[in-house]
């Protein structure tokens, strides 16, 4: 599973971590990513989104069927 949200659309950002000593090296901030399963009344089934913490504050907010409307708008497959 890619760390990939599939409302936001929030990677992971890149960077260096830089010790007392100064050396650097990579590193990654990872998006807290969760599979949530969410049920869609207008076609009577199921769907599992891959979803940042925020992804999901919008889910809440906007509703199920608005975010899946916007995710096939972008032309990602649910």
């Amino acid at each position: 599973m890619s760390a990939h949200c599939q409302v936001t659309g929030r990677k992971p950002g890149f960077g260096k971590s830089v010790s007392h000593s100064h050396r650097r090296t990579n590193r990654r901030w990872n998006p807290n990513i969760q599979r949530r399963s969410y049920f869609l009344p207008s076609e009577g089934r199921r769907v599992t989104l891959t979803v940042s913490t925020k992804g999901i504050k919008t889910i809440d907010r906007d509703g199920i069927e608005a975010v899946v409307a916007r995710i096939r708008a972008r032309g990602e497959k649910i």
